[in-house]
């Protein structure tokens, strides 16, 4: 399963959806999940930049697993998810810094298959995110946590990371378009 998250590691970083030390992934195996190694490249995993927790109570490896570990712990306790990627999406983090509590997409594809975009708050690996961001993905595939990034859920981590993908697709158009907005309405059309 190492391969797995690791060929997801390199698409994050290689589109641009990343930096490589930043971001986490994680995939649930029954009562636990494997997730990346605190500080781990993405772009460089392997089978030593993973490790096995638990998803009901704490061990002495969650010293070394991803400081978002408790983040990933409470989705899987309160959502069906199997697959969760944490990503540092550029216009991603930048619309959670415009808007208030969500982005509605303005494309198709976003409006379609994301409706809208919950931004959730707490500080990076603070009980206050684990909470927020598993309310938020009860009913949606993906939020975007305020000035951090999103974070993305599926039943294989390839629906995660096209969920990451769409989020952050969603956001650039959205971006786009109101700075276009904003320079129309500055010329007076």
């Amino acid at each position: 399963m190492w391969r797995e998250i690791a060929r997801f590691g390199k698409k994050l970083v290689e589109y641009g959806l990343v930096e490589s030390h930043f971001g986490n992934i994680s995939v649930r195996t029954g009562g636990g999940m494997l997730i990346t190694r605190s500080g781990s490249a993405l772009d460089e995993i392997d089978r030593d930049s993973v490790v096995e927790i638990s998803i009901e109570g704490t061990s002495s490896m969650d010293l070394i697993a991803s400081s978002e570990a408790i983040v990933h712990r409470a989705i899987y306790k309160n959502t069906s998810a199997l697959a969760i990627i944490h990503a540092h999406c550029p216009y991603s983090v930048i619309e959670s810094l415009i808007e208030d509590s969500r982005v509605v997409p303005v494309d198709s594809e976003g409006l379609y298959f994301l409706h809208e975009i919950p931004i959730v708050t707490g500080g990076i690996g603070t009980l206050e995110l684990a909470e927020n961001a598993a309310s938020g993905l009860r009913e949606h595939k993906g939020a975007i946590i305020r000035g951090h990034g999103t974070i993305a859920t599926g039943m294989i981590l390839e629906e995660a990371y096209v969920v990451t993908t769409q989020i952050e697709h969603s956001c650039m158009v959205k971006y786009h378009l109101d700075l276009l907005s904003g320079q129309d309405r500055g010329r007076g059309r």
